[in-house]
């Protein structure tokens, strides 16, 4: 039995220190993200509370049917969508501001020693494009670019954290694209 597995079964069984030993193995993945599709540090954090402790109240419906790690991205989307509706609109970080830090504020910067101030100037550039627009396409479409472009994630799983088919994933990946270009077209207009 492979070591998730024993974990979340043990973890069905009330045994804490297993639950904890999920948490651990997968709370980076987690918040990261939490931390795209929410767009913010602080509203991320949050959100993957919210995950864990919605996990831990329903291990029992957990059945062993996905991979324990979709199962939590599943219950990601469907906090974020639900903290989304609470909420609003979701604030936007400006990647003009400060990143705030235990030790103090510090600047955004690129970083590379490979690049010439041209080529980092155009990748920020490309970035906050891209950041910008993602902000303004529907809630639905950034999850899925999310998901796939930014986790990785296989149309399989994606499949089963949006709990639909293939064909609907694969639909939804190509109108969140298109909407993307759309909106990356809009704003480099209005420079």
């Amino acid at each position: 039995m492979d070591p998730v597995r024993q974990l979340v079964a043990r973890s069905q069984q009330n045994d804490l220190q297993a639950f904890e030993d999920l948490i651990t193995r997968y709370q980076d993945r987690v918040f990261t993200l939490c931390r795209q599709l929410t767009g913010n540090h602080t509203d991320a954090q949050d959100l993957s509370q919210e995950v864990f402790v919605k996990a831990y109240f329903n291990l029992a419906s957990f059945r062993f049917e996905a991979d324990f790690g979709t199962w939590l991205h599943r219950i990601a989307v469907n906090q974020w969508l639900n903290f989304k509706r609470k909420k609003g609109i979701l604030a936007s970080v400006s990647l003009d501001e400060p990143i705030h830090t235990d030790q103090g504020e510090m600047a955004r910067e690129v970083a590379s020693d490979t690049m010439t101030p041209e080529e980092a100037y155009e990748k920020e550039e490309t970035r906050r494009l891209v950041h910008q627009a993602m902000q303004k396409i529907s809630p639905e479409h950034r999850m899925v670019l999310v998901l796939r472009e930014f986790n990785e994630m296989s149309y399989e799983d994606l499949a089963a954290v949006l709990d639909c088919s293939l064909g609907t994933v694969k639909s939804r990946l190509n109108r969140a694209r298109q909407s993307l270009k759309e909106e990356i077209e809009k704003l480099n207009r209005v420079k």
